[in-house]
């Protein structure tokens, strides 16, 4: 019976000490993640759009050292682009998780350039918020759809998405605009749900209603240290009666869902959200890196110049703001979007990744339309003449995904787009990284079909069939007689 006793207190005592080892190991692995994300912040990354050109409404990147002089990324091409839903994204935000292991952006799923209207795309529009993901800031996930607004009764759109870590529940909150009636008024009121993984939602609430018809589009929340000015968050909002009268409303809180006190606007600065002649939207934060002031970016979408900062040390009274002089955009229209302090290995991978000088790649002439050119073209890929603009033909051809033997097609302007086979039909995609799409995406060149001097690309996983064009569209085919052999020829040229 003692001997039973003893045992029962050794097997205690060890699981005790196994306990607390887990523990400890636990602790440690979360206090090396955070000390991680809390490294020194050297640089600033942007994510926007630029406005309703055929591609504008997409993702774009802008990287700064000092937060107030932008390079554009990528040579001033899209980094993500949006192939689900509309096609097209505005008003990305850019989140990073508080352990610095994982980001998100989330966008609009919006497309004026396809010819929607404004009232079709507030009333009939998309419910959806378009996301990406990603472990290290250069390697994202293929765009998903997120139905957030599915829940609002009425709900025309899901516009201008955010999203903050909250501390108190540990996990995130998700705003938007959406426009829907509600106690007899039908405007754009701000609603929210509360996530963990970007994947699955809360039941949406409201989050800003002004009253009357005065509507909210545009939302964002800074978190603060130290309760700097009083409070720990800010928020601003760009608020109006159909864009007649309006302003950005600065307010404070110390929760993220708690009440939020109104601090005042803009207008001693003559900033409004009035009309469209000088008007502002899109309030963007940005903590500077020196930890003691703060700016708040503004889309001057009246006059079309893009973002504007004021700047303060003090987010306590609206009188602190000052204008700021003496910054730089980049060649890139700025639009509403969000920006992102990095550290400085965030900062060599993004620059890495977009950073470098993208020069002119080769292109691929036909062999039987020599006026015409393998391009992509709204994603779909086909042979063209007179490509405008240019860089939709031209690629870099690297070794192939899967290996030793093959090529692959890199897109020049869609840095990280290859071209891959789906269905045997030639599209340009991001690599998602999956051994299918390495596999798609890779193709052995061999003596061309219709001339030795020219090259065929037979497709690496159906080598059966080739790279062919078929009433001007790229496909893989099997190939049986002289027009397909013809088709299915080309040369680089630069």
């Amino acid at each position: 019976m003692s001997l039973t006793s003893s045992g029962r207190r050794v097997t205690t005592v060890v699981s005790a000490f196994l306990a607390t080892l887990a523990l400890l190991a636990g602790w440690l692995v979360v206090s090396a993640e955070r000390a991680a994300a809390l490294d020194p912040f050297t640089g600033y990354l942007m994510a926007h759009f630029t406005g309703e050109s055929a591609n504008g409404e997409q993702i774009y990147l802008a990287h700064s050292t000092d937060g107030l002089n932008w390079t554009d990324l990528n040579n001033g091409a899209p980094v993500l682009t949006s192939t689900v839903g509309t096609r097209g994204v505005r008003d990305p935000a850019i989140v990073r998780s508080p352990n610095g292991d994982r980001y998100w952006i989330i966008a609009t799923d919006l497309r004026i350039a396809s010819g929607t209207s404004w009232a079709d795309a507030a009333n009939r529009g998309s419910r959806s918020l378009v996301v990406w993901e990603s472990t290290n800031l250069v390697d994202w996930s293929a765009p998903r759809l997120v139905g957030v607004a599915n829940g609002i009764s009425g709900a025309g759109d899901a516009w201008a998405p955010e999203a903050i870590f909250d501390p108190a529940t540990n996990d995130y909150v998700v705003y938007w605009a959406t426009n829907s009636p509600l106690n007899g008024v039908t405007k754009h009121r701000i609603w929210y749900s509360r996530t963990s993984d970007f994947r699955t939602f809360t039941s949406p609430q409201v989050y800003i209603d002004r009253g009357g018809n005065t509507a909210t589009i545009d939302t964002q929340v800074v978190e603060v240290p130290n309760r700097t000015g009083g409070y720990r968050f800010y928020r601003a909002s760009a608020d109006g009666i159909i864009a007649s009268n309006g302003d950005i409303t600065i307010e404070a809180s110390n929760s993220v869902l708690g009440s939020w006190t109104n601090l005042g606007n803009l207008r001693h600065l003559n900033i409004s959200n009035a009309g469209f002649g000088n008007a502002v939207e899109g309030p963007m934060w940005m903590p500077f890196n020196n930890g003691s002031s703060w700016a708040l970016w503004l889309d001057q979408y009246g006059t079309g110049r893009g973002y504007m900062p004021l700047r303060s040390a003090d987010l306590g009274n609206v009188r602190n703001f000052q204008t700021v002089s003496g910054y730089s955009l980049g060649a890139n229209r700025k639009r509403h979007g969000s920006i992102l302090q990095l550290t400085a290995a965030e900062s060599s991978r993004v620059q890495a990744r977009w950073g470098r000088s993208t020069a002119a790649g080769q292109r691929l002439q036909s062999y039987n339309f020599q006026d015409r050119y393998v391009r992509h073209a709204d994603f779909d890929v086909r042979i063209d003449p007179n490509v405008t603009p240019a860089q939709d033909a031209q690629w870099r051809i690297v070794p192939g995904l899967v290996g030793t033997g093959t090529v692959s097609f890199e897109s020049v302007n869609y840095p990280g787009h290859y071209m891959r086979h789906r269905d045997y039909d030639m599209v340009l995609e991001q690599s998602d990284g999956s051994s299918a799409f390495r596999a798609d995406a890779s193709f052995t060149p061999v003596a061309g079909l219709a001339s030795s001097s020219w090259t065929s690309y037979r497709s690496y996983n159906f080598p059966d069939r080739y790279l062919r064009h078929s009433g001007y569209v790229l496909r893989i085919d099997p190939i049986s007689d002289a027009t397909g052999r013809a088709d299915a020829t080309f040369r680089v040229v630069s």
